[in-house]
């Protein structure tokens, strides 16, 4: 206990062994979706499903685990939501290339990466990303995660006349996700309201345990523990198109998406953790991004797509994480999930979904610290809070955030409030547009 105490500061950063490992275990519980979901995506491009959960658990575990040694920050990370689908459905799919060929595409942009994290580049642009943004950028990711967690539960359906509605919240044949979700979210609440450590690992293992009962969460048919191979897979590069035009798109777009999904996680968690320093950077940015640039790395070599820090990270640092003993939780959690996949497995969407729903409520108290009589200011932030949940991204939240700033400065001439990297960025976001 007590070298945990030193090398993590746990003093310092006012936290204890029992919060830390607690934060871990809440934040795994409301990510091990991946565990399933990026194995089902990835497949549908043709590779071994068995495979991918291997390759998804090992990045997962050795991304968090640079996190938490190295960075020290409590952040998780694993295969990125967004990334994969484009993966499958865009690049192979859609535009014909083989999965090795996209799995060559994401190991270049994590080569990239670490070219850019090494030469300071990456922690530029998040240093240069105004103050009132970045509380922004927190508050936005809020209403996307709490977005997700209404949509995977089915509360929130699509509608072709008014693309969302609210879905049949008491069908118990067809949806009975949706009440196990709200059933567990008032729960939830109930717990937070009372102050109860851990109130957001009870609800999700409540709900777990509710899902039983209305059939929403399926027991393990079997218990095999020795995790599938990862040889269909492995190291599979496909180098004859990597000086193609097609290649340079591909690499470019994961390279702009995992960018800024990383940006905007790392500043928004942060913001919500009070954990910005006076001029509003977040601790150790440098090594948080080099975890992010080896996950990708490593993961491509293991056989999955883009590795990228979690915003389900949010949920941990709502149960008190504050340091890389947090993410190194997460990573012991990643190695049993490896050999216990069927238990971890069965914990259903409905079950995660009031966390992610609840922490969504948390980190919008960043809003409070926010201009809003400058309209030059408060403009961007809002187009930075919206565009994140109806654009389901992260990244283009920030984009029109960043653009709407630059214009509107030039316009009132207040030319002083832009930085250097932040006019750079606005030029590369018209060129994103443009292209």
């Amino acid at each position: 206990m007590d070298f945990l105490n030193k090398y993590f500061k746990l003093g310092e950063n006012k936290t204890t062994v029992r919060t830390e490992v607690l934060a871990g275990l809440t934040t795994f519980m409301t990510m091990a979706y991946i565990l399933a979901v990026n194995p089902d995506i990835l497949s549908a491009a043709g590779m071994d499903k068995g495979a991918v959960f291997t390759a998804t658990a090992l990045a997962s575990l050795v991304a968090t685990l640079v996190m938490a040694l190295y960075a020290k920050l409590p952040f998780a990370l694993a295969p990125g939501m967004g990334l994969n689908a484009f993966f499958a459905f865009t690049v192979v799919l859609g535009m014909g290339h083989s999965w090795q060929f996209a799995l060559t595409a994401v190991f270049l942009e994590g080569l990239v990466f670490i070219a850019l994290t090494a030469f300071n580049i990456r922690e530029m642009i998040v240093n240069s990303i105004p103050n009132n943004m970045k509380h922004a950028i927190s508050v936005g990711i809020g209403l996307f995660i709490a977005f997700i967690g209404l949509k995977n539960a089915g509360i929130i359906v699509s509608n072709p006349a008014t693309f969302v509605a609210l879905g049949d919240v008491t069908n118990l044949t067809d949806n009975a996700g949706a009440v196990v979700a709200l059933l567990a979210l008032v729960l939830t609440g109930v717990l937070l309201a009372l102050k109860v450590k851990g109130a957001l690992l009870i609800g999700i293992l409540a709900g777990t345990a509710i899902g039983l009962a209305f059939g929403v969460t399926q027991l393990p048919t079997s218990f095999d523990l020795i995790p599938p191979s990862l040889s269909p897979i492995f190291m599979k590069f496909e180098w004859t198109e990597i000086l193609t035009i097609d290649m340079l798109i591909v690499v470019f777009t994961f390279l702009f998406v995992d960018m800024f999904d990383t940006v905007g996680t790392l500043i928004g968690v942060s913001s919500k953790a009070n954990m910005l320093d006076k001029e509003g950077r977040v601790p150790r940015v440098k090594q948080a991004l080099m975890s992010d640039a080896v996950g990708t790395t490593f993961g491509a070599m293991l056989g999955t797509s883009t590795v990228t820090t979690y915003v389900e990270s949010a949920a941990g640092v709502s149960e008190g994480g504050r340091t890389g003993l947090t993410s190194l939780t997460v990573a012991i959690l990643f190695f049993f999930a490896l050999f216990l996949s069927p238990i971890f497995l069965m914990i259903p969407g409905a079950a995660t979904a009031p966390a992610l729903i609840l922490v969504g409520a948390m980190m919008m108290t960043p809003i409070k610290n926010i201009d809003f009589d400058d309209y030059t200011e408060s403009i961007p932030v809002f187009l930075t809070i919206i565009m994140m949940p109806l654009t389901y991204s992260i990244s283009e939240g920030i984009l029109f955030g960043v653009l709407s700033y630059v214009i509107l400065k030039v316009l009132t001439g207040k030319f002083k409030d832009i930085s250097i990297v932040t006019a750079v960025l606005a030029v590369l976001f018209m060129l994103k547009f443009l292209m």
